[in-house]
């Protein structure tokens, strides 16, 4: 299960991730964060840039809905979904995290 925090309009998640990977993925999960895979190497923010835009469409928003709040340089990062339907966006990374 995907620990979600609801704030003002905005959820809260962690995800972990695997940069550099083989292909660009969401799903599973580790130690209660959404598990996201993206091809970027981890430098100059280009793997932070991949994961918004992987994290966008997977979830159906914006790219300006999503924001890295925490661990821009770490593999456990901390993520702000804003202007959505908190409801919404928490089912869908409950389901996402049991592929895989």
């Amino acid at each position: 299960m995907i620990e979600t925090t609801p704030r003002e309009n905005q959820l809260i998640f962690a995800i972990h991730v695997s940069a550099g990977s083989r292909r660009n993925e969401v799903g599973g999960q580790h130690d209660g964060a959404l598990r996201v895979a993206v091809t970027q190497a981890p430098e100059k923010g280009k793997a932070n840039a991949a994961i918004i835009k992987l994290l966008a469409k997977t979830l159906g928003i914006s790219k300006s809905q999503l924001e890295i709040i925490s661990g821009d340089t770490h593999r456990r990062k901390t993520i702000a979904a804003a202007q959505i339907d908190p409801q919404q966006i928490d089912q869908q990374l409950q389901t996402l995290a049991t592929i895989k």
